[in-house]
């Protein structure tokens, strides 16, 4: 039974969700993530550092933000409206200065902590960045680039507790005695007035500021949590991606909400995931396809007691239902998928497939899903059943979208249509000889070979067959040698499994496929590589 309901209009079919319209909460993201509708006492623990054991209760959280909102307004003069950037890898006191930033009227952007100078610089020039906050261990790439943004060596403070190179910690600036009431924004403020200023990868030319309002980030909350309300006080979560991304930003806030216990992690290893389930009884988790695929591969992570875990929520990129299954096969633990974009937040959710209970509804790259409430959607396909073609672009309108691109009228205008509906891609897909190939399909294929830990499949335009040929880059095991042999082999398997049109016509071993923070492919920068890999 079809999970949806759907009105055609010429040329377009309109999709909403089979749930009702929940009531937004007209209030700014402070004051609705602190609303404690779980009756939170002050006391419970909300955030642990999962090394060294450092803790915020619901309580001091609510004070230390206080305390750091004052400190930006008397100490270094920050107004509402001005910009704070995080620099800095995962650690406990991050929502600390996340949500101080807001509760102080200030705007966040939060930086990749891989960035290098270049990077850094941009983002911090274009958000027009006033405070900068960082982590010691990258302080070198923060100080060139807050001198290229013109931020007084004053404004530019560290996350811990020692003086490094002359820059102090926040703390020692900034936290003092005086607490401050939050900035109170009114429901049409909260409509308009931006929080967040977070970056597009870059995958498709410039980096992006994506504005995200009060009321795009609490509806976005308050979607989800309408999703999963068997989530509470009793849950100990571990999010295993970067806090510095949309996704990562909305759990540390979810966790509030909730009044669970958030277990906060920079080191995203095998053995550190597992020892810290088995340590904490983690009980959900948040993560992305690449660290499941590196829990499948690394025998050690069967050594650890993960039994705590009832289920983990997978985003950033499509699991192929293989890498599913096999994961389930090895660890008897559930996995739900989730799709969004930083442009629009969570706005599907794939349910767990082993349970065999997935409505029938249009196929997302080989995944289906279920609409969160208040949202409507178009596919730029006008199919109708499971089976056709994947669309190429989907459109989705709700309060939760994007408020605009900063500074990029052309943009955001190419964006989002007169009538409010976000326009992205969410396939990237190739064409061979007028067939619509799916290099997430070979991908998923690819990697239930014995030999392969990761793949990344890509066109090659071939002057001579005049259309784009599939071609992979995979990485392989410990155990195996790269070689022509190999790779004949590889490509065979592959091509015993599909269509004719949908066969490799090249296998090409790099040592790591490239990804962003979130685990899409860069197909961008395989494409280059490619381009001088056929010339060899």
């Amino acid at each position: 039974m079809c999970n949806l309901q759907y009105h055609s209009v010429p040329g377009k079919m309109i999709f909403k969700s089979k749930y009702p319209d929940i009531k937004i909460p007209q209030a700014g993201i402070y004051q609705y993530v602190t609303s404690n509708p779980n009756k939170i006492p002050d006391e419970k623990v909300i955030y642990v550092d999962g090394v060294t054991g450092r803790s915020y209760t619901f309580g001091e959280f609510k004070h230390e933000t206080k305390k750091f909102a004052a400190g930006l307004q008397d100490k270094l003069e920050f107004k509402r409206g001005d910009v704070l950037a995080i620099f800095s890898p995962n650690q406990v006191d991050y929502p600390i200065v996340l949500l101080g930033t807001i509760a102080a009227g200030g705007k966040v952007t939060t930086a990749n902590p891989i960035y290098e100078t270049t990077k850094l610089s941009y983002q911090l020039i274009d958000s027009g960045v006033s405070v900068l906050i960082v982590h010691p261990e990258i302080l070198e790439a923060a100080i060139e680039a807050s001198i290229d943004a013109k931020i007084p060596a004053s404004k530019v403070l560290l996350f811990g507790d020692k003086e490094v190179k002359g820059y102090k910690p926040y703390r020692s600036v900034l936290i003092n005695d005086r607490v401050i009431e939050p900035i109170y924004y009114t429901p049409e403020e909260a409509k308009s007035t931006i929080a967040y200023l977070f970056y597009s990868s870059g995958t498709t030319g410039k980096r992006k500021g994506i504005e995200i309002t009060h009321t795009n980030m609490v509806v976005r909350l308050a979607q989800v949590n309408s999703m999963e309300c068997n989530l509470g006080r009793h849950n100990i979560i571990m999010a295993v991606l970067p806090l510095c991304n949309g996704w990562g930003s909305r759990i540390l806030h979810k966790i509030l909400m909730l009044g669970a216990t958030a277990i906060i992690h920079s080191n995203f290893s095998v053995e550190t995931i597992c020892e810290s389930i088995q340590t904490f009884k983690i009980n959900r988790i948040y993560i992305t396809p690449p660290i499941i695929l590196n829990l499948i591969n690394d025998p050690s992570a069967q050594q650890f007691d993960l039994s705590s875990v009832n289920k983990i929520v997978c985003a950033g990129a499509l699991l192929s239902d293989q890498s599913e299954r096999k994961f389930y096969n090895i660890f008897k633990i559930l996995i739900s998928q989730i799709y969004g974009l930083t442009e629009s937040g969570g706005i599907t959710t794939f349910p767990d497939t082993m349970k065999n209970t997935v409505p029938v509804i249009i196929s997302l790259n080989s995944s289906v899903g279920i609409l969160i409430p208040n949202i409507k959607k178009i596919l730029s396909n006008d199919c109708h059943e499971l089976g056709c073609n994947e669309p190429e672009e989907l459109w989705i309108h709700g309060l939760n979208i994007m408020k605009s691109y900063l500074n990029n009228k052309v943009a955001t205008d190419a964006a989002i249509d007169k009538d409010g509906f976000l326009i992205q891609e969410i396939l990237y897909t190739l064409m061979n000889k007028g067939f619509h190939v799916a290099p997430s399909e070979l991908e998923s294929i690819l990697l239930t070979h014995a030999a392969v830990s990761d793949a990344a499949v890509i066109g090659y335009y071939s002057e001579k067959d005049a259309t784009e040929l599939p071609t992979a880059y995979v990485t392989i095991k410990n155990g195996y040698k790269q070689s022509r042999a190999l790779a004949e082999e590889i490509q065979s398997f592959v091509d015993e499994n599909v269509l004719p049109y949908k066969r490799l016509r090249g296998i090409l071993f790099i040592d790591r496929i490239p990804k962003n923070a979130s685990g899409k492919i860069l197909r961008k920068l395989l494409k280059e590589s490619l381009k001088n890999d056929m010339k060899k």
